[in-house]
């Protein structure tokens, strides 16, 4: 369907470095993957610089190719605990009609409010992941830009902000081993991506009444996260 090529070569014939498909079982009428690699990577951890820099050409290109006001939500699901059903390391793109509940009920004009040094787990080039204070997970993480508040990363920030994903899953790796784990992207008001490690089971508490026991604390994941990377 897409794919961008090896230096030198045309789009979509063989020497892909990303290739982007429809997903086979869309749970919305515009559905698709984008595999990362034709190497047999299982994680995003094991991604090259160079390979996410495509993998964040392939993004920009198919948001740019959207008609109308539809809303793209990229994501990726690492692990089955998470939801992949693949283990070849791969995003996917949805095209919703709208923003999503979760992203119009954001108040992302206080997301830097959220940000405190002891709680930096990496940073890099302006961009930086720090623990969420109030994180529903343990080592639930934001990555966004230091300074400016845009409403979608171009490509080189959107290339960065990968990388400083992958570092984030690489020590998670480190720490705790090979833990599923959820990221999106959230964009509109102010971009920013949010990484959430599946290490506790949501239960009658949490998907019932909306609560969340984080067993971590911030600081310590934060502290963690460092030793790790």
């Amino acid at each position: 369907m897409f794919a961008l090529p090896e230096s030198g070569r045309e789009p979509d014939t063989p020497g892909w470095q990303v290739r982007v498909v429809p997903n086979l079982y869309p749970a919305f009428d515009r559905h698709e993957v984008v595999v990362h690699s034709p190497r047999h990577v299982r994680t995003l951890a094991d991604l090259t610089d160079e390979e996410l820099a495509v993998v964040a050409e392939a993004w920009i290109a198919r948001v740019a190719s959207t008609a109308g006001s539809a809303y793209v939500h990229p994501l990726i699901n690492e692990g089955r605990a998470a939801g992949a059903s693949l283990p070849h390391s791969h995003s996917q793109l949805v095209w919703l009609p709208e923003a999503p509940p979760a992203v119009q009920v954001e108040r992302t004009e206080r997301l830097k409010e959220l940000l405190k040094e002891e709680l930096v787990a990496a940073q890099a080039n302006g961009l930086v992941a720090f623990c969420h204070p109030v994180g529903r997970l343990p080592y639930e993480t934001l990555i966004m830009s230091r300074s400016t508040s845009e409403p979608w990363p171009d490509e080189d920030t959107l290339t960065r902000a990968l990388w400083l994903l992958r570092n984030v899953v690489g020590s998670l790796r480190v720490i705790e081993g090979p833990v599923p784990w959820n990221a999106w992207l959230h964009h509109g008001a102010v971009w920013h991506i949010e990484l959430v490690p599946r290490l506790s089971v949501l239960a009658g508490l949490e998907l019932g009444a909306g609560i969340y026991v984080n067993s971590l604390l911030p600081e310590q994941a934060a502290e963690n996260l460092r030793a790790g990377i």
